[in-house]
């Protein structure tokens, strides 16, 4: 079959760009037959109850746009083909029936470039105050879903998120990578900087970029990055850092960005829901426990998903909030929770303790937004 690249050179810019005229009425009238295949479906899941938003679903959908991506030699990467994806279905969700995603707010915080990342622009996002609010708005039913961060490859679990797990029944769905880039946003000149705002954590990450260039300013410590920025938009000599994103709303301009002093800063989010995901054969499953008190309990519950050969890729701990001294634990296991050694790793580990609860098995997210 013979594509618009076997054919004779064209030199002419213009007839270049009534080919690709050419090409983008086809691209939208094969989207429209998309959109009428989209709202059928959607008719047939509001006869049966099948979920609007499936992880299972749509990771085969990416997965196989991407393999005929690399199967045509396209010269597209692969993160901007998902991202097509990935807005394609948000569009549809909104063809379908619309869809509301809590978040932690304001608008332009790194959960709410997570949110757009991974929902699409065509979603209804809804911002909250802080994380537990997300839980609460879920669990209540006045969203769909939530997207909580769950874990930083700088600054370890989120302990708000963990906390919240432990007073909520909600469902892990799935989850998603996102990359974190931190900015320098400020409406003055770098020299007329006297003040640097955002969250402690951001701090943290940027300390030896900013250490190298403004060791002698004042920083001030704000609830979110998005706050940080809005705070910059509207006071002379203050700087802030936070997402591209918040500029962008707020209208600050950005000075300098990626200025975290670790490459690779990444925070894993996760979607809550009340819907338990299928098993697509590359799923992470999320378990919270409470051990026996006796010597060795959660050793025990360790060695019964190494007996059952499950990887377990995350443990952590936190205040079970009862007594002192009495730790609630967070695993992540790979894995699905129908699979029969997780299964038998559960059961295994039920035995020692007092409390265990599966939050969710879910499709793994396998490259970062």
């Amino acid at each position: 079959m013979s594509t618009d690249s076997d054919q004779d050179p064209i030199d002419s810019l213009d007839e270049l760009r009534q080919r690709i005229d050419e090409v983008d009425h086809r691209l939208v009238e094969i989207l429209g037959q998309r959109a009428q295949l989209v709202s059928r479906v959607g008719d047939a899941k509001r006869g049966d109850g099948t979920p609007i938003y499936a992880p299972d679903r749509e990771k085969r959908v990416i997965e196989r746009a991407l393999e005929l991506n690399r199967d045509n030699q396209g010269s597209l990467p692969d993160r901007t083909i998902e991202g097509i994806y990935r807005e394609l279905m948000s569009g549809s969700f909104t063809l379908e029936r619309a869809i509301r995603i809590g978040y932690l707010g304001p608008p332009g915080t790194f959960s709410h470039v997570a949110a757009v990342r991974h929902f699409g622009s065509s979603v209804d996002l809804v911002q909250q105050t802080d994380i537990e609010s997300v839980f609460d708005e879920v669990q209540a039913g006045r969203v769909n879903y939530g997207l909580v961060p769950y874990e930083n490859s700088i600054g370890g679990s989120v302990t708000d998120t963990l906390d919240a797990f432990q007073s909520h029944d909600v469902v892990v769905y799935a989850e998603a990578l996102v990359e974190v880039q931190h900015a320098l946003l400020a409406n003055c000149p770098l020299d007329e900087i006297s003040e640097i705002h955002s969250k402690p954590q951001a701090f943290t990450q940027c300390r030896k970029w900013l250490q190298d260039r403004f060791a002698h300013v004042e920083y001030v410590s704000r609830a979110s990055t998005a706050r940080a920025v809005e705070a910059a938009a509207g006071g002379q000599g203050i700087a802030a850092i936070g997402s591209s994103l918040a500029g962008e709303i707020y209208g600050v301009k950005e000075l300098f960005n990626d200025i975290a002093h670790k490459a690779d800063n990444i925070t894993r989010f996760l979607v809550i829901g009340s819907e338990e995901a299928l098993p697509t054969g590359e799923d992470r499953t999320t378990i919270i426990f409470t051990t026996v008190d006796a010597p060795g309990a959660l050793v025990e519950v360790l060695n019964g998903f190494r007996d059952a050969r499950v990887n377990l890729s995350h443990i952590d701990k936190r205040p079970s909030g009862r007594e002192n001294w009495h730790y609630t634990f967070f695993i992540d296991a790979l894995g699905h929770r129908s699979d029969e050694s997780m299964c038998a790793a559960v059961e295994s580990a039920q035995k020692h303790c007092v409390e265990l609860k599966v939050l969710g098995s879910y499709p793994r997210a396998q490259r970062v937004l």
